[in-house]
């Protein structure tokens, strides 16, 4: 009798849970249409609105104007699982990102010289810049128990940040994941990301007082993990490759290895100690590069996970994203230098390394706009330095702003400088230097 009175309370919370998670879902779905058709309409990426909605469901509109009908839609048991949703989503996309990138057409010339002196011309100055106005505003802004160094560190890495899942989506919606520019910039943006959770690690450990040490075993297991992935996987997989091809269609046995390749990468690299997202890219480039196995894994997951799972990835960032924090002459004056530290370090860095790299200025100028692309990427960044309380909330709502104008500032820059007729010729097919040489 106690079994089968467990077993029914059992049920009726399961049941609860389901009639809460799925209004959430809902109204995720809808904000996140409805802004990302708005961001369209005034010439921007739709990813842009669909972050834009996820802040404003939270506590910074949502919460503020309706709060009993916002904590009704998110009550504190739901969060959870969608986090579990949001983390599976944004791995699962950064596995369809890394699958399509054909990062072998047109072979870069250098290898991945380009792309590594991209990534560090990204790095460098916006991590100098911030640093710098971290450094000085440490007395203003800073909490008591927190170094001068390490908060100036933590604001530089935060600003030297480019926001690889943004990037890739601004990318897929003109269709330049495969130019030349947007191959470029997806690997620097990835070599960006990864060193800023690596130097994200460092701070924690130093903050938390840990040491090094853990620090270092991060870095460590990341490299085995990429060498094993590439190296070991990816040979593995290309008989799959070869039987999608020959079938030219992906059945269940085929879907189910695809599937759990990501999931279990994502979990290995947050066992590591970095982000699952980068664990989903590295599958993505470990998959065969067949471009009948590429198309296919493309057109059978690539709708659901954008327009599901990936708007609840940035609900759930938006659920813990304060704006209420900016306010005074003194406030106002800080933004504005991290601001135009964020702004100069990361644009007229990575154009400078363009131009040295032998690209045209209107190239070179698109290609920062787009690398000044901070998105969500930042704000996981700061939500996990508020948690570990390295930041004040005041400061992580001027870097959410950083991150929302930033963002917003990539897609004009980047048409500015590269108008429709020069973006038509990056989307055609660059030849292989082979192909070329022998031609010649």
């Amino acid at each position: 009798m106690e079994a089968h009175i467990l077993a029914s309370a059992t049920t009726d919370a399961n049941l609860e849970l389901v009639l809460d998670v799925l209004p959430a879902l809902i109204v995720i779905l809808i904000a996140s249409g409805l802004c990302g058709w708005l961001a369209r309409w005034v010439w921007q990426p739709r990813v842009l609105g669909e972050m834009v909605a996820g802040v404003l469901l939270g506590p910074t509109l949502f919460g503020w104007l309706f709060p009993d009908a916002q904590a009704a839609v998110f009550p504190h048991h739901v969060t959870p699982i969608l986090y579990v949703i949001s983390t599976i989503g944004l791995t699962l996309y950064m596995f369809l990102v890394g699958a399509g990138l054909d990062h072998g057409a047109g072979g870069e010339r250098g290898g991945l010289h380009r792309p590594v002196v991209l990534a560090i011309s990204g790095i460098v100055p916006a991590l100098l810049l911030g640093g710098a106005v971290g450094f000085a505003l440490w007395s203003q802004l800073s909490r008591d128990d927190v170094g001068r160094w390490l908060f100036a560190v933590f604001v530089g890495g935060a600003l030297s940040l480019t926001a690889f899942p943004m990037l890739a989506r601004i990318l897929y919606e003109r269709g330049l994941e495969n130019s030349r520019l947007g191959r470029l910039s997806l690997l620097a943006a990835s070599i960006d990301d990864a060193a800023a959770w690596c130097l994200l690690a460092v701070l924690s450990a130093v903050h938390l007082g840990g040491g090094t040490g853990p620090a270092v075993r991060t870095i460590l297991l990341s490299l085995v993990f990429v060498a094993v992935a590439l190296g070991v996987v990816r040979p593995l997989l290309r008989p799959l490759g070869r039987a999608v091809a020959r079938a030219g269609d992906l059945n269940l046995g085929h879907t189910y290895l695809v599937l759990l390749v990501p999931l279990v990468a994502g979990w290995l690299t947050d066992w590591i100690g970095i982000y699952s997202v980068f664990g989903g890219f590295i599958a993505g480039l470990a998959m065969p590069r067949d471009a009948a196995f590429r198309r296919l894994v493309h057109d059978r997951m690539m709708n659901m996970v954008s327009v599901l799972l990936l708007p609840v990835f940035f609900t759930f960032s938006g659920l813990n994203t304060q704006l209420g924090g900016l306010g005074g002459g003194t406030m106002l004056l800080s933004f504005l230098a991290i601001l135009a530290a964020a702004f100069a370090g990361k644009y007229f860095g990575c154009a400078l390394a363009m131009r040295t790299l032998g690209f045209t200025p209107r190239e070179s100028y698109a290609v920062g706009g787009l690398m000044n692309a901070r998105g969500l990427m930042i704000l996981i960044f700061i939500n996990i330095g508020l948690a570990q309380g390295i930041i004040t909330r005041e400061v992580f709502s001027m870097l959410v702003l950083v991150a929302v104008l930033t963002t917003a500032a990539a897609l004009p820059l980047y048409s500015a400088a590269l108008p429709k007729r020069l973006e038509e010729e990056q989307r055609a097919p660059v030849p292989e230097p082979e192909k070329t040489a022998a031609a010649a």
